[in-house]
């Protein structure tokens, strides 16, 4: 299967993301002409360096490029003041001077962690995208969103900073845990309900095959969801319209359930974002806003796949205990707040996503109250 090309089409900031199989073994031949130095500093995790350190450190070495490692520990923990200090001095630690590149091998977190590092070191080095989770290469490693938790919600602080180049190798999925895979399939399947019904009628019909293991749905649906994100980035980087805020469709919902579950291993956040895309199609439908039978497609297909859509599934022992209160407290400390008001993406249909800040907070608390009974 050939290499495909997307291109995000940034005025002087333009990249590509390549996507294909065995492409772990070309990034040092593909970033080389992208360096300022031959020089770079992987950024890992405890679970993905074992498994890919020492390929792509043979990739870079090939191609002449000296490399240095740095390996944080896995999961959102890294994610913290405390995390990114550590990461900041173990990479000054390695002597980086301002042509030095960080490259990002690892999940979202991984992305997230080392784009905010690059924005800052040094007052900003280049940085290189390889992301090795489905949710990744679909989402987190495209359009420069980069940044860390606070103890007041998630991404609180970081910095719009986009790469040099993402390379995603679709063979790494092969060693992905299904529920891994099932948390960026949330993100797959949102680029359809935001604007385009075709390709959620697509994931309805392929996703099963997607998740057990087709490449060819594999990278279609990559390839695609890659294409629609960097349409919507390239019109709006720094979500200085409602139009990129669509991206966010599921995430006002799923990030007060993950802040709710302490960012932890009860709840990935492709989980959360599955479950918020459920709910924030169950409001519109509460709402008259959407036709109900949207709404039930949405969850039927979430849940036929094995995403935790209902909030009694999610944390493992089935006895959390949600509060309607608390949940909306935490949607008050997300940065899309405005003014004191929530912000919610809702639909009018399937692919037919808006942005609205006019939410009645009653409404959103009978919601919430009945997805914690159901």
């Amino acid at each position: 299967m050939s290499r495909r090309i997307v291109r995000v089409d940034l005025a002087g900031r333009a990249y590509d993301i390549a996507i294909g199989p065995q492409l772990l073994d070309r990034v040092g031949e593909l970033t080389a002409p992208l360096l300022a130095a031959p020089r770079i500093i992987v950024v890992s995790d405890g679970i993905v360096a074992p498994l890919y350190g020492a390929r792509l450190t043979a990739s870079f070495e090939k191609a002449g490029i000296t490399v240095g490692n740095v390996v944080v520990p896995a999961g959102e923990s890294s994610k913290e003041f405390a995390g990114f200090g550590r990461l900041m001095n173990d990479l000054l630690d390695l002597r980086p001077d301002r042509k030095t590149t960080l490259v990002a091998l690892g999940g979202g977190v991984v992305g997230d962690l080392t784009g905010f590092a690059a924005a800052v070191l040094l007052r900003g080095v280049d940085f290189i995208q390889v992301p090795t989770t489905l949710l990744a290469q679909v989402d987190s490693s495209v359009g420069g969103k980069t940044g860390i938790n606070t103890r007041h919600g998630k991404n609180l602080v970081g910095a719009f900073y986009q790469p040099r180049l993402v390379i995603a190798d679709t063979d790494v999925l092969d060693t992905l845990p299904r529920r891994e895979l099932l948390a960026g399939y949330a993100e797959v399947a949102k680029y359809g309900l935001i604007d385009d019904p075709g390709f959620w009628t697509w994931c309805e019909t392929n996703g099963a095959a997607l998740l057990a293991g087709d490449a060819a749905a594999r990278t279609y649906a990559i390839e695609h969801s890659c294409h629609a994100k960097a349409r919507i980035v390239a019109a709006d980087e720094r979500e200085t319209t409602d139009l990129r805020a669509l991206l966010n469709l599921g995430h006002t919902f799923g990030h007060a359930l993950e802040a709710e579950t302490g960012f932890g291993s009860d709840l990935l956040h492709g989980e959360a974002v599955g479950a918020g895309m459920a709910m924030a199609f169950d409001l519109s439908a509460k709402l008259g806003l959407c036709p109900a039978l949207d709404a039930k497609r949405v969850r039927h297909h979430l849940s036929a796949v094995g995403l935790p859509v209902r909030l009694r599934s999610i944390g493992g022992d089935n006895r959390r205990q949600w509060n309607a209160t608390r949940l909306i407290d935490h949607m008050r400390g997300d940065k899309k707040a405005e003014a004191g008001r929530l912000t919610f993406v809702l639909a009018r249909g399937i692919g037919k996503a808006f942005i609205t800040r006019e939410v009645d907070t009653a409404a959103l608390r009978d919601l919430l109250d009945a997805a914690i009974a159901a």
